[in-house]
């Protein structure tokens, strides 16, 4: 037991220094148990296979999923401007948003999605950002604490309760603690973040260097020369490969993307091809063609060969560019600089190889401030010279990595990541329904009902691809819970929890249950402002419900405030990842942690001693 105990310490120093990774430290920490023969080798990898960590997996992918679709970030901004120019009406909108979206996303993907968003709302507004993003993460944390899956801490807690064999906790029974905790987070965070307007008023949130697609298109002003053109049945260039029709010698007119939605009438369940334009491409009736050119090249294309323009506007009876934003969530647009060694220089556009190599276009040339957008394929490579060029986020991530002659600006992968899947919104949404009505009524097992979800999500292609769904899960977070779950044995099977339970029943255990919550919640409270609240939970969630059964009570206040406290932890800015996120982009400071998350955090373990037994009896 002793041993057990001053591994612990250990741990918890190294994880408060932050010196190294957490999943690092956690992994030696259950090696040495594993060594000693306190734990055996079953025992240390049976973390691996709990529930809480697959369950966490699983809602890394459905919460990807979400922010691919780009459902929340609809739903966000669509809440967020009913706020207007207001205020406080905006303070209280990103308060409630943040809750619920964090209710059922990561608080930290929650965090991630909003920030850039209510930057730019308060920006719009003329309000400071500093008094909005510290109150946002907090937020996330309220929200933690109104369904099962909100929080980490919550998952700990029914797992503890399950292997003690005691009835697990329902999807919403932490519900009324989350309304109790925004309610009062509201009301305090309006008047207490103030203060953060007096300082950094002028400060500019940092801006990323690397440009979006939409940006591109705009500096370019391909826009301008973008036109969409539908193919009727009527026309002469169906069923004829691309190689054969020879269109951009015959009209200066280059074919950009070909998009073919398969479903008129479902926006849900709507499915869209994409297509890069290739020699051996043949088009089909009703294939929506993005093609760039003059309007009279282009308008001489579409004569000829009876196509018909879409999305148009007319001014002064001439047809300009359509109005209708290009969507780049298959192939996209990035920039690439030509070297002063490279080969290509002297060579015209269309001997560069990058079409025949990479199955990219060049759509037009920077040159010493100056963009060249018609007949590209004739223009001459110059040292220097930027390249816009377009095709599938794959194709340009494969030329990055080869292509010597050339460096394409950002990394055009992460790009595509940012690019969100509008048309699977509706069924990323129906699969985050499915999953909280499964969970909510037990038609499933919590663990299955995660799992399926995550699954969908993957075969719906809400994700890109299956590496991306993958790479939306934080490994890191996965191996420091499946590292300290053995934890909570060793510390059962060496006798440590039984013996911390009964020295604080027996040392305060004659003031009643009520006090025995109050150190509880406390402690785990003030362990939280130093290690992470996950690690700090996973030990006090045994510890009180062993108090629970020396006292004769009903366990569930007890764990449910350790989960509380563990979760509201905001008096410093690493104590939980939202926290950490909006330190840098709000200009903050530990000091201003301090001043508004400890009297917030003082005032949740007064309301919560109380009302804790009152929602959960004894």
């Amino acid at each position: 037991m002793v041993i057990t105990i001053i591994i612990l310490i250990i741990t918890g120093a190294f994880l408060a220094w932050g010196r190294f990774r957490s999943d690092i430290v956690t992994m030696l920490a259950l090696m040495s148990l594993t060594v000693l023969d306190i734990l055996t080798p079953q025992e240390a990898i049976a973390g691996f296979s709990n529930p809480v960590v697959l369950m966490l997996a699983g809602m890394f992918i459905v919460a990807g999923g979400i922010n691919q679709t780009g459902l929340a970030k609809k739903l966000s901004i669509r809440l967020l401007r009913l706020g207007g120019k207001s205020e406080l009406w905006l303070f209280v909108l990103v308060m409630l948003v943040t809750a619920f979206l964090s209710s059922f996303m990561s608080n930290y993907g929650t965090v991630a999605l909003l920030l850039p968003i209510i930057v730019n709302m308060t920006r719009e507004a003329d309000l400071n950002a500093r008094r909005f993003l510290m109150p946002m993460a907090f937020a996330s944390s309220m929200g933690g604490m109104m369904t099962l899956i909100g929080a980490p801490p919550n998952l700990i807690v029914n797992e503890a309760l399950i292997e003690a064999n005691f009835k697990g906790l329902e999807f919403f029974t932490v519900l009324p603690v989350g309304i109790i905790l925004l309610v009062i987070g509201i009301v305090f965070l309006w008047f207490r973040s103030s203060f953060l307007e007096k300082s950094d008023r002028n400060k500019e949130i940092a801006q990323r260097q690397t440009k979006s697609p939409q940006e591109l298109i705009k500096e370019y002003q391909l826009s301008d020369n973008l036109f969409r053109l539908q193919v009727p049945k009527e026309s002469p260039i169906l069923h004829t490969p691309l190689r054969d029709l020879a269109i951009t010698n015959r009209y200066n007119v280059t074919i950009v993307e070909i998009r073919n939605y398969q479903s008129h009438t479902d926006k849900i369940l709507k499915s869209v091809s994409h297509y890069f334009a290739n020699a051996d491409t043949i088009l089909n009736v009703d294939d929506l063609i993005y093609v760039e050119g003059s309007f009279d090249d282009v308008n001489r294309f579409v004569e000829e060969n009876d196509l018909i323009f879409v999305d148009t506007k007319q001014t002064e009876n001439k047809i300009m560019a359509f109005d209708s934003e290009m969507k780049f969530d298959e192939i996209g647009v990035a920039e690439a600089v030509v070297l002063s060694s490279s080969k290509l220089i002297n060579r015209q556009v269309k001997e560069s190889g990058f079409r025949r190599r990479y199955q990219i276009n060049i759509l037009g040339i920077k040159r010493q401030g100056e963009y060249i957008l018609h007949q590209v394929q004739h223009e001459k490579i110059h040292a220097g010279d930027s390249l816009l060029i377009q095709g599938a986020w794959t194709n340009m991530d494969e030329m990055a990595s080869e292509e010597l002659d050339l460096v394409i600006v950002g990394q055009p992968m992460q790009e595509a990541n940012k690019v969100v899947l509008e048309h699977k919104a509706g069924i990323s949404a129906l699969i985050l329904f499915a999953m909280i009505i499964s969970m909510a009524f037990k038609i499933l097992p919590n663990v299955t009902s995660v799992l399926v979800a995550a699954l969908l999500m993957i075969i719906t292609r809400c994700f890109r691809n299956v590496e991306t769904a993958y790479k939306s899960i934080r490994w890191q977070n996965i191996v420091f819970f499946a590292a300290m779950l053995p934890m909570a044995t060793a510390m059962d099977k060496t006798g440590a929890s039984a013996t911390i339970s009964h020295g604080l029943v027996s040392f305060i255990g004659s003031l009643g249950p009520h006090a025995v919550l109050a150190a509880l919640y406390i402690a785990t409270s003030l362990f939280t402002i130093f290690v992470s609240n996950a690690a700090t939970v996973i030990i006090f969630a045994p510890i009180a419900i062993q108090s629970a059964v020396a006292l004769n009570v009903s366990p569930y206040p007890f764990v449910l405030a350790v989960a509380t406290a563990g979760v509201m932890c905001l008096a410093s800015p690493y104590a939980t990842p939202p926290n950490s996120l909006v330190l840098s982009p709000g200009h903050y400071t530990y000091s201003d942690f301090i001043r508004v998350g400890l009297p917030l955090q003082i005032i949740y373990v007064i309301v919560m001693i109380f009302a804790v037994p009152l929602l959960y009896p004894f």
